[in-house]
């Protein structure tokens, strides 16, 4: 960021020139402050750490079937049995019971084609990829970080610039009055003094909507109301060129990673759907106790054994299964061809925009220099009477369109460059090395996939966890 800029927007506290909006700040705010803490209060990444903890469970949960499955049970029952003979004599015998019993019963799956170990893998790698979505969303936030800090500066620069301009002006028509009194200049040459300066007023009320809208975004991105801000003076480093871009780009690029992962699920997927038409063998056991109401007599029940089975026919279901498996296979495989040439696209167009933007500043700064040498000359000249007052307001406007575009470009740059750092995959905080607490997504997972139960030491770990989290 040019130093100009700098200067200006890190001289003190900065007063806002709207009737409702004033901001002030013990300290300078600096960008890298402002992504820190969108990162801690975005609840974009609290609902997406949400659902990669739910994508965790859901391996604990997969994995828990391959485990014995072990209930208890308890039953009442009342039966009513008559029995009517006509032998020689007809005769009818009535008899209740009342019976109750309890036990635990057992179920173990011994084998089902591997289709419960590939859904466990399968669970595994849609955790891998919700990993990669996690921080393609740290991306966004930290970019809407960027983007909101650098459009509070710039419009902060352009309503100071508004009200330098409109003190300016003032003066101007207060000597054109002056100069209208003893008769150096005519009515019309203080009514284009006065026409400007209302058009001044009005572009510095333009200005300032324009900062409230900033301020507003700057909130919703980052968490809280913009105090002081101080420009970055260096832009971050990207790459040394646009291939190098491109090729990391490819490399690294959240999104294209998470569909990675995204198709080594569905090819598992494919298998478990093959696997479903296959036997089935579980081991089970039941062990009960029971006792009718009736006398006291008591009778125990023990059984173990085995179960077999498979699918037959079941109207073409599984096979139909199995196809949709592979058709979700084949769309997965078409995004990564997709994806891969949009984060390609990305990538040049972020790095053309970040080249363009450079370019705009040196434009820029010659056409302020330029400006400002016109501007004094031909404000000296009017006041030897060989320049109109349109020639000074003409030429102050200059002064003043070139200032303000001056001050975009600065603001773009430096949101072009980490666009440029987010088109690459890096927009991250491990790679900006910002100063804040890191979510570790694998904390999570290491407690959870064994599928841990309430009362052992992970299962209690777990219950902390998401106590914190104000979950339970």
């Amino acid at each position: 960021m040019i130093n100009r800029l700098k200067k200006v927007v890190s001289t003190g506290a900065i007063m806002l020139w709207v009737s409702v909006v004033s901001l002030s700040s013990v300290h300078a705010e600096t960008l890298s402050d402002a992504m820190a803490d969108a990162y801690r209060h975005s609840g974009l990444l609290q609902q997406n750490r949400a659902l990669l903890r739910a994508a965790d469970e859901d391996v604990a949960s997969t994995l828990a079937l391959l485990r014995p499955m072990i209930s208890w049970f308890g039953e009442v029952s009342h039966s009513n049995s008559g029995l009517r003979t006509a032998v020689t004599t007809p005769s009818s015998r009535y008899s209740n019971s009342q019976d109750v019993s309890i036990g635990l019963s057992l179920e173990l799956l011994l084998f089902d084609n591997g289709g419960t170990r590939l859904a466990v893998e399968a669970a595994k790698e849609t955790v891998l990829a919700t990993r990669q979505n996690l921080v393609s969303v740290e991306q966004s936030v930290l970019l809407g970080a960027v983007q909101s800090f650098m459009a509070v500066v710039r419009d902060t620069e352009i309503v100071l610039l508004r009200q330098n301009n409109l003190r300016l002006l003032e003066r101007e028509l207060q000597a054109a009055r002056d100069r209208f009194e003893v008769g150096e200049v005519t009515r019309t040459d203080v009514a284009l003094a006065e026409a400007q300066l209302e058009g001044s007023r009005a572009a510095l009320s333009a200005a300032q909507g324009d900062l409230i809208q900033s301020q507003e975004f700057f909130a919703a991105a980052v968490g809280r109301r913009p105090g002081t801000l101080t420009a970055p003076t260096k832009l971050p480093y990207t790459a040394k060129s646009i291939d190098d871009a491109k090729a990391v780009a490819i490399r690294s690029h959240p999104d294209l990673v998470r569909i990675q992962y995204e198709i080594s699920a569905a090819e598992l997927n494919v298998l478990r759907a093959k696997s479903d038409m296959g036997p089935e063998i579980s081991l089970f056991s039941r062990l009960s106790t029971g006792q009718s109401f009736d006398s006291d007599s008591y009778a125990n029940d023990a059984s173990i054994g085995l179960s077999l089975g498979g699918p037959i026919y079941q109207g073409g279901r599984l096979s139909a299964l199995s196809r949709k498996s592979m058709a979700q296979r084949d769309a997965v495989r078409a995004s990564l061809h997709v994806a891969r040439h949009l984060i390609r696209q990305e990538a040049g167009s972020s790095w053309a925009t970040l080249i363009a933007a450079g370019a705009a500043i040196l434009s820029s700064e010659r056409q302020v220099d330029a400006s400002r040498i016109a501007f004094e000359g031909v404000r000296e000249e009017a006041k030897l009477g060989a320049r109109t007052t349109l020639d000074v307001l003409t030429s102050e406007q200059d002064l003043l369109d070139a200032q303000s575009n001056l001050i975009a470009a600065q603001a773009a740059q430096v949101v072009a460059a980490y666009q440029v750092l987010s088109s690459m995959g890096l927009l991250t905080v491990d790679h900006l090395n910002l100063r804040v607490e890191q979510y570790d997504p694998e904390a999570y997972y290491n407690l959870a996939k064994d599928a841990p139960t309430v009362t052992s030491k992970q299962g209690r770990q777990l219950d902390k966890i998401l106590k914190s989290l104000g979950k339970e």
